[in-house]
Parts: structure tokens; sequence; C-alpha cells
């Protein structure tokens, strides 16, 4: 009885540690186009943010040039 639930916990335990093997290998898959594409479009925006703040910045100085 003993070597049955000891063999039946051996098989638990690998099946277990195939499955987890197996979800991590999956997580480590290549960018797709979706993510790629996704990737492009948040480096553009964060780069025209940071062009209008350039801006922002540029129009303040003017501003404050003109003033004096």
């Amino acid at each position: 009885m003993k070597r049955i639930k000891m063999m039946k916990s051996l098989i638990g335990l690998i099946l277990c540690s195939f499955l987890f093997v197996t979800a991590f290998s999956a997580c480590e898959r290549e960018e797709g186009p979706m993510e790629e594409t996704g990737e492009a479009v948040e480096e553009s925006v964060e780069e025209t943010g940071d062009a209008v703040e350039d801006a922002g910045e540029e129009t303040g100085e003017a501003v404050e040039e003109a003033g004096e």
C-alpha cells in the first residue's frame, strides 16, 4: 500500500513539475506583430509628449523674454 501511495505521489510531482516548466517556457516566446505595433505606438506617443512639453517650455521662455 505504501509503495502505491508513494508512486502516485511521485507521478503527481513529475506531472506538476512538467506543467510548471511548460508554463514558464511558454512565457518566453518572441513578440508577435501586435506587441511590436503596440510598442511602436507607445514610443511614438512618448516622443510626441516630450516634443509638446519642450514646445511649451520654449513658448514660456519666449513669453517671459517678450515681457521684459
